[in-house]
């Protein structure tokens, strides 16, 4: 669901989880990756309340199509490269 929508996760295991660790119970967010592109709490928020819409509503279109626009409007407006013009971009 999140891949689809632009975020990515890595599947985890949670600390003191029951589970062997072979299964993954969790999911872990890059927040690094994110700070590097100058986002900051609010950005966070706004990212665990998309992420939280989409799990909460698996197979609603129109929710899928909402949190896209949202997640590329947030990769737009914090650039990966930000000092590269994208006609620099081969």
């Amino acid at each position: 669901l999140l891949e689809d929508i632009g975020i990515t996760a890595n599947k985890n295991s949670i600390p003191f989880d029951k589970q062997n660790s072979f299964v993954t119970s969790g999911i872990r967010q890059g927040t690094p990756a994110l700070t590097t592109r100058g986002m900051t709490a609010t950005e966070m928020e706004m990212i665990a309340t998309l992420i939280a819409e989409i799990i909460m509503h698996p197979g609603d279109k129109q929710v899928a199509q909402n949190a896209k626009e949202n997640v590329q409007a947030l990769c737009e407006a914090f650039p990966l490269y930000q000092n590269i013009d994208k006609g620099d971009i081969g």
